[in-house]
């Protein structure tokens, strides 16, 4: 209980420790980062690696690339901080009062009293407006799909409220930047970027179970649903057929974008992507103990190596 207790400058529970933002970021400024999880930084990751991996395949279907590439890059990866953040603190504020009831979750600025629920509402706002201004560089098609990806972020914090499956609309969540980058290279949307949105779709059932897991008691109490809760003692096989749908929908994906014009050896480079991040799970799999929290918060952030595992070999496609 003691090690959960808030900092008394207002630390949240579950940061990282000595983060830049609890070290570095001025006084006034730290609740609100807080609020956006700028000090819990794998958040932007998992709703960034998905961005790249679509861009990426997307230069791969095409075998082109400009300096646009290199701002639809940048303009996610700013855009990623910016939505993670936004989606933060809506979740947040709709949560408030079940934040207010988890031990790991009631030292968040709002339940916490350091941010106002109007505080609150001004920040969503802002981070929404300058991620607008990022989006509007891209083409028409980027752009319509960026604001429909409002819709699930919207949703996503009521869903575990109605379904035993949250996972999934966070993973709707997640995982569009696969969509939109794709989209703003190409565009528009392809059957790559859409069978590529569905693998990180299952990756983040892999994933948010076992954080979830943290969660799993207070949950109960309180009525709130997860995968977690649903799948209980047989987590580690339902993760395993997430493990599968995961490299077997990205090894879809990279046979999709590389078939029209890549060479054997950049195909075969692509279909070692999903290989090597399965693997990646696989090990995380072995590690698991779904009855230890700090094991499950540990293998979640792991998962920012799982991601980018793909890319990394994505990336060597295009160059050969």
């Amino acid at each position: 209980m003691q090690d959960n207790a808030p900092a008394p400058d207002g630390q949240v529970a579950d940061a990282v420790k000595d983060n830049w933002v609890d070290v570095y970021a001025p006084e006034w400024t730290r609740p609100y980062l807080r609020l956006s999880r700028a000090d819990r930084p794998i958040g932007t990751w998992l709703l960034l690696l998905p961005c790249w991996w679509g861009l990426a395949l997307a230069m791969l279907y095409t075998q082109t690339a400009s300096w646009m590439d290199a701002w639809i890059a940048l303009g996610c990866a700013l855009g990623a901080w910016l939505m993670r953040g936004a989606g933060c603190t809506w979740n947040d504020f709709t949560d408030r009062h079940i934040d207010a009831e988890v031990e790991r979750t009631r030292s968040r600025p709002i339940p916490s009293g350091r941010v106002s629920t109007k505080g609150a509402l001004v920040w969503i706002v802002i981070q929404c407006l300058l991620s607008l201004g990022i989006l509007l560089t891209f083409n028409q098609a980027a752009i319509a799909l960026g604001v429909l990806a409002l819709l699930p972020v919207a949703v996503y914090p009521y869903a575990k409220r109605f379904t035993w499956w949250p996972q999934v609309f966070l993973g709707l969540a997640f995982n569009w930047g696969a969509l939109l980058a794709w989209t703003a290279h190409t565009g528009s949307l392809g059957a790559p970027a859409v069978v590529l949105y569905l693998a990180g779709i299952a990756w983040t059932l892999f994933y948010d179970t076992i954080y979830a897991h943290q969660d799993i008691e207070d949950d109960a109490l309180i009525g709130v649903k997860s995968t977690a809760r649903l799948f209980a003692e047989k987590t580690p096989d339902w993760l395993r057929r997430f493990l599968a749908a995961t490299v077997g929908l990205m090894g879809i994906a990279a046979i999709f974008a590389a078939l029209p014009n890549a060479s054997p050896l950049a195909m075969a480079l692509a279909l070692a992507a999903p290989w090597a991040m399965g693997w990646h799970m696989a090990w995380q799999l072995r590690g698991l103990d779904i009855g230890d929290p700090a094991k499950c918060m540990q293998l979640f952030r792991a998962n920012r190596d799982t991601g980018a595992i793909p890319l990394v070999f994505f990336l060597i496609a295009l160059m050969v």
